[in-house]
């Protein structure tokens, strides 16, 4: 059994910053690449950012100078280091862990509300 979970989200004016957190845990094979998705009402699931074993990251164009994406190997825990949030940020944020055999395991989401 393998539990993501996240932590961080909640409501802050545009301009503001929030961080989110994710934690994988239980029998979990090797994590290889954790990210962030989100989404909103009637729109599929983007990828926000991704980070690799080796730290190689990846980024939606819209975020890309605003948030940044970290991980500690050690405890499988991945971060999200939102800046400059704007009220299109708003959505479920979702936490991916995906492990060496590309077996995918997904938080509950964390919504981030982002007020203009």
């Amino acid at each position: 059994q393998v539990q993501v979970v996240e932590s961080g989200g909640g409501l802050v004016q545009a301009g503001g910053s929030l961080r989110l957190s994710c934690a994988a845990s239980g029998s979990i094979f090797t994590v290889d690449t954790m990210g962030w998705y989100r989404q909103t009402p009637g729109k599929q699931r983007e990828m926000v950012a991704t980070i690799t074993r080796s730290g190689r990251t990846n980024y939606a164009d819209s975020v890309k100078t605003r948030f940044t994406i970290s991980r500690d190997g050690a405890k499988n825990t991945v971060y999200l280091q939102m800046n400059s949030l704007k009220p299109e940020d708003t959505a479920i944020y979702y936490c991916n862990v995906r492990d060496l055999r590309k077996v995918d395991f997904w938080g509950q989401g964390t919504q981030v509300s982002v007020s203009s």
